[in-house]
């Protein structure tokens, strides 16, 4: 089967099922032999930073930074990953045909790190220095965020760190993004929050909270265990953390997360630069990806193909010819 002329938009059963949970998945997408041999030939291609728009120069250390951001503007094969029809159908059955890729990071989680805080997302100001919204949904949408497409490009299990859930909590912002966090890199795996070892990639996410004194419910939570080569679908405004890696294996998880927003949506409408995780990144080089339909507003900048001149393939939209 061509995954090209094939359909993957969500059925109504399972968009409603996503409206209510927040998320959805998994969703198969690449064999497990297969991915494995994509991650031997990504590990080398990852280390070539040349074309990579952010300089790692002044990144951060740590479990996460900017070099980990957008590689999918230099990587074929991510180049190629974030356009999937099986990713961008499903994904536009939510946002709506014309859709856009704005960001794509990895998430790798070594043996004996802490596991993320609990978290949610909806303008992406929680670590920008600047406190800049780094993105603007319009007024009468009535909600924001991102829908973030999460595949495992390594086994995620409850051992070695995978994704957790609170069902529904998409609809309740707990956290204030206009509040400041410190950045502090020495506290990374040196934390522990209810009896688990958490932290926010140098952050402590809890000093966004409306209210100091509030605790997420656990008890509700949803481990979400994925195999080599799945991705699973989510909001980024739903409450969502990871378990500590035990430590009981040698194997790395790595999770690959692309964001997606309708083309109505600003992106960093204020901002040229980047500083997130104690480094700086100018936004000189950075292109949002059309992968679905056409924009018609005209307030983001786009790239047609990446650094290396992998031309991005655009889905067409929904009921047209």
């Amino acid at each position: 089967m061509n995954p090209q002329s094939s359909d993957f938009s969500l059925s109504a059963t399972e968009l409603e099922q996503f409206r209510r949970d927040g998320y959805l998945g998994p969703f198969d997408l690449y064999e497990e032999d297969e991915m494995e041999q994509h991650l031997r030939r990504l590990r080398a291609d990852l280390l070539d930073t040349d074309l990579a728009i952010y300089s790692s120069d002044n990144s951060a250390s740590g479990t996460t930074n900017l070099a980990n951001y957008d590689r999918h503007l230099d990587v074929d094969f991510l180049s190629e990953h974030i356009t999937r029809p099986e990713i961008v159908d499903r994904v536009s059955s939510v946002l709506g045909p014309d859709t856009l890729c704005w960001r794509s990071e990895f998430f790798p989680k070594y043996p004996g790190d802490e596991g993320t805080d609990w978290h949610q997302a909806d303008n992406f100001s929680n670590v920008a220095g600047s406190k800049h919204p780094q993105i603007v949904w319009p007024e009468d949408a009535g909600f924001g965020g991102t829908v973030t497409v999460w595949t495992a490009f390594t086994p995620a299990t409850v051992e070695t760190g995978c994704l957790q859930f609170i069902p529904g909590s998409h609809r309740t912002m707990n956290y204030d993004e206009s509040k400041t966090m410190t950045y502090d890199p020495t506290a990374i795996n040196r934390r522990e929050k209810d009896g688990v070892r958490r932290g926010f990639f140098g952050y402590d996410y809890r000093q966004l909270q409306k209210d100091p004194e509030w605790r997420p419910d656990e008890s509700a939570a949803v481990s979400q265990v994925m195999r080599q080569g799945q991705f699973v679908i989510f909001w980024s405004t739903l409450m969502h953390a990871s378990h500590p890696h035990a430590g009981l294996s040698k194997q790395m998880r790595l999770g690959f997360a692309g964001r997606y927003l309708p083309t109505s949506v600003q992106v960093y409408p204020h901002s040229s630069a980047l500083q997130e995780f104690g480094g700086s990144a100018s936004l000189e080089k950075f292109g949002n990806v059309l992968v679905s339909g056409r924009d018609v507003y005209g307030h983001n900048r786009f790239v047609e193909t990446s650094q290396r001149g992998y031309p991005f393939q655009v889905r067409s939209r929904v009921g047209a010819e």
